[in-house]
């Protein structure tokens, strides 16, 4: 599929022939596809079934992880693409003009999560980050936004006088703890649940489980807990009992900063007296275990300047070790995409279209399978197009009959002070439906509105 976003217009050097588009791949070879420039985006590729990417766009990833040829913008094999928005000719560096990835839409140089200093601290602040290539023209450089931020003239004494109000007596009064809980900032939250246990000599916590059940329950208390707590939880719930939740270890480590990994890595310790390196080798094996093991080292190369040299030989590295060889050397793969920054891995992917005649993402989809590939696939779903990436798997946890709620509801919180915003525009141009429209006709009640609340209009 072709990413949103990729490749970049103006901000890569000519790599003639990079940027395949095609299902699972995010560029279309050079020369397969014109792409128009879009301004302080990458330019998207000429024609494509996607409307032209809002300034933050990502790859969309299904919550399955797409079929191979089903990432817009992805050169598909040989000839790469079905998703129109690869760029091509002139080569990377030179911007093609025009609205998107065919198909994709294309986000302005988005801030790399694991590129450059932890930009994103535990609290997920919705941080800027730098522009992943140095290279490029200001225009590409583009900080991602929350849809939640703080509240003005914050007073959590007041706030937690609300919330006692609305638990207080016969019934609950929801719409009020959805006013204060949508339109407080996570680090606000905390300092109500301080508050109201000073105030009240009550655990908040305890009193919203007492008063609320079901999803809404579920959504709230998620917006109660630590960032950095919360990823933690879910890595705990996924692999707790019988049976492993391997999507959620993959989307969770596979897309944190550094930093971010390396606060998880403590808290997990801390708060459930466990290794999380331990119990991921007692939950996962093979080659999915030693990607998730190297995603747990928080040690991924966040420079955020370009080698192309090295980016040229690494993408010969991964195709003698895939495509031009009998069989494959997965350590190969996890090696460069475990720890090349993720504005390398982008100039990567394009440099081995160039060299392959396919892009990369539809590569790991013929050289791997499973949960390995999946994790494979986000790591550079990530460094081409995160938000497009989030857009997919919230496309995907409630398309069809029934709604994977847990899937929603993290990627809703976790994603409310960083990116949402991009998020919400890489929906739309990749389904042609708001994120709200979607989550209104699939949820309902309090729920719903909380969501709404959340996500906004």
């Amino acid at each position: 599929m072709s990413y949103p976003g990729y490749p970049p217009s103006g901000g890569y050097p000519a790599f003639p022939g990079y940027p395949p588009t095609g299902q699972e791949s995010v560029y279309p070879p050079a020369g397969q596809y014109s792409y128009p420039a879009v301004p302080g985006v990458y330019p998207p590729a000429g024609g494509g079934t996607y409307p032209a990417a809002p300034p933050s766009a990502g790859y969309p990833e299904a919550a399955g992880y797409p079929a191979p040829g089903g990432f817009p913008g992805v050169p598909q094999a040989g000839g790469m693409p079905p998703y129109p928005g690869a760029p091509a000719g002139p080569g990377f560096g030179v911007p093609p003009a025009g609205p998107g990835f065919g198909g994709y839409p294309q986000p302005p140089a988005q801030s790399y999560a694991g590129g450059g200093p932890a930009q994103i601290p535990v609290g997920y602040a919705g941080g800027q980050a730098p522009s992943p290539m140095p290279g490029p023209p200001a225009a590409m450089i583009q900080s991602t936004q929350g849809t939640v931020q703080a509240a003005p003239n914050f007073d959590a004494g007041r706030d937690a006088e609300i919330l006692r109000k609305a638990m207080k007596g016969f019934g609950t009064d929801e719409q009020a703890i959805i006013n204060v809980v949508a339109n407080r900032s996570n680090d606000q939250r905390q300092k109500i649940k301080a508050a109201f246990k000073t105030m009240y000599g009550k655990d908040l916590i305890k009193d919203l489980k007492s008063e609320l059940s079901g999803n809404v329950e579920e959504l709230i208390l998620a917006l109660f807990m630590p960032s950095t707590y919360y990823d933690a939880w879910s890595l705990r719930h996924a692999m707790k009992g019988a049976g492993t939740q391997e999507r959620v270890l993959i989307e969770i480590l596979c897309t944190r900063t550094n930093q971010e990994i390396r606060e998880i890595v403590n808290c997990y310790k801390s708060e459930f007296g466990r290794d999380l390196e331990q119990d991921i080798r007692a939950d996962t094996s093979g080659h999915f275990e030693r990607l998730l093991i190297s995603m747990c080292q928080g040690n991924r190369d966040e420079n955020q300047t370009v080698d192309y040299q090295k980016a040229q030989e690494d993408a010969q590295r991964l195709y003698q070790a895939g495509e031009g060889k009998l069989g494959t050397d997965e350590s190969c793969f996890n090696m460069v995409l475990a720890s090349r920054s993720f504005p390398q891995l982008k100039a990567t992917v394009e440099a081995y279209s160039r060299i392959a005649n396919r892009d990369l993402l539809s590569s790991i989809d013929r050289e791997f399978s499973g949960n390995v590939e999946r994790g494979l696939k986000t790591i550079l779903q990530c460094a081409l197009n995160r938000p497009a990436f989030f857009a997919e798997r919230l496309y995907y946890s409630m398309k069809g009959a029934g709604t994977d709620d847990s899937t929603l509801i993290r990627i809703i919180v976790t994603r409310s002070e960083i990116d949402l915003v991009q998020i919400k525009q890489m929906f739309t141009q990749m389904y042609q439906k708001t994120l709200a429209t979607m989550i209104a006709s699939d949820t309902s009640g309090d729920y719903r509105r909380l969501l709404l609340a959340i996500v906004g209009q």
